[in-house]
């Protein structure tokens, strides 16, 4: 299987850094960042994508991101 490469501009460079997100109610307003995130972008064009933390492991964020 061949990766395609960004959807955007077909860069295949990329980079992941790992985010954390508060969500609604209580834990907004004490700024409690529960939902976490590993963020995929293209070191090329900026284009990113979330995916969730908790239901994604590293094996295959990489293949969803290049539309595997």
């Amino acid at each position: 299987m061949s990766e395609k490469g960004c959807i955007k501009c077909g860069g295949r460079d990329t980079g992941t850094k790992d985010v954390a997100m508060t969500g609604t109610g209580l834990s907004k307003m004490f700024d409690i960042q529960h939902n976490t995130f590993t963020v995929v972008f293209c070191k090329k064009c900026g284009y990113s994508e979330f995916y969730n933390k908790k239901s994604s492991n590293a094996s295959n964020i990489m293949d969803l991101f290049f539309g595997g």
